[in-house]
């Protein structure tokens, strides 16, 4: 059987760690498939399907998760609910787009033992914010969305695009600076925190104080000050790598239906979390 071929394109693409995770998933599986890096400029996505298309799959990073779409054969229904692709199969001359971050951002949480139940609290609206909002709406979570000033009209559209796609949500907006009370779990989606300005931290501490569970997208460091404090605090609390590593674990479920080993997944967090402090 002939290698199998996956990469992960974006711009710029520098120094992800895509390469390091799916590889290891790779040896995992004992699948014989190389995976490489591929720098695609916007204007140049669509010259370059070809390709694309010569590959087995691939991942998707800034700014192609929407611009891929109308190239596509087929959609998974997740995809298309979230407008967002980060991941395509190619197989039978059909390529399928995906979208990995929901599931990856569920089975992350889910294994940390953070509910996305009762008072979630979310930082942020854009992207990222918009996805894990969705999933804990769907658990039937009580969903705040805490934004800057300036950002609460993009919350309210938000807000308004959530309640035309599901039915009855618990979701509102609140300023940042208004926020209050006791919090199941408090979820930052801003990069505030992130390398290099990694003294910052998205909320007061008396807000960290009162979060009973803290989730930080942030990867990079891999503990944020917000995740040290909450931590300190005896909250529980999980930095981003996890979901980078889980969603990688779903997109290997679309390409070749691979399960792993829990305890393999959360060493490989380990492994992972290692790899990026070396660089």
């Amino acid at each position: 059987m002939s290698k199998k071929k996956y990469a992960v394109i974006g711009h710029p693409i520098g120094h992800t760690m895509s390469p390091f995770i799916h590889k290891r998933l790779f040896e995992l599986s004992g699948i014989d498939a190389s995976y490489g890096v591929l720098d695609i400029n916007p204007e140049n996505l669509k010259n370059e399907y070809s390709t694309l298309r010569g590959l087995d799959g691939y991942n998707i990073t800034i700014p192609h998760k929407q611009a891929i779409i109308p190239l596509l054969n087929e959609l998974d229904s997740k995809a298309e609910m979230y407008g967002s692709v980060n991941t395509v199969s190619n197989r039978d001359g059909i390529s399928k787009g995906f979208t990995t971050d929901p599931d990856g951002f569920v089975k992350a949480l889910e294994y940390a033992s953070i509910p996305l139940s009762g008072r979630v609290v979310i930082l942020g609206c854009g992207g990222v914010a918009r996805t894990m909002a969705y999933e804990a709406l769907l658990k039937n979570a009580s969903l705040e969305f805490a934004v800057r000033p300036q950002s609460v009209p993009k919350a309210q559209k938000l807000i308004a695009e959530i309640k035309s796609t599901l039915k009855n949500p618990d979701v509102s907006c609140v300023e940042i600076g208004a926020l209050s009370g006791d919090i199941t779990t408090l979820i930052n989606a801003t990069p505030v925190g992130m390398s290099p300005k990694t003294e910052l931290q998205p909320v007061s501490d008396e807000i960290i104080k009162s979060s009973a569970n803290v989730y930080d997208a942030i990867y990079n460091p891999l503990e944020t000050v917000l995740i040290k404090k909450a931590r300190s605090n005896g909250s529980n609390a999980e930095g981003g790598m996890s979901m980078l590593v889980w969603q990688a674990v779903v997109a290997h479920k679309h390409w070749d239906g691979s399960n792993y080993d829990v305890k393999d997944i959360e060493q490989l967090c380990v492994d992972a979390a290692k790899e990026l402090m070396k660089r």
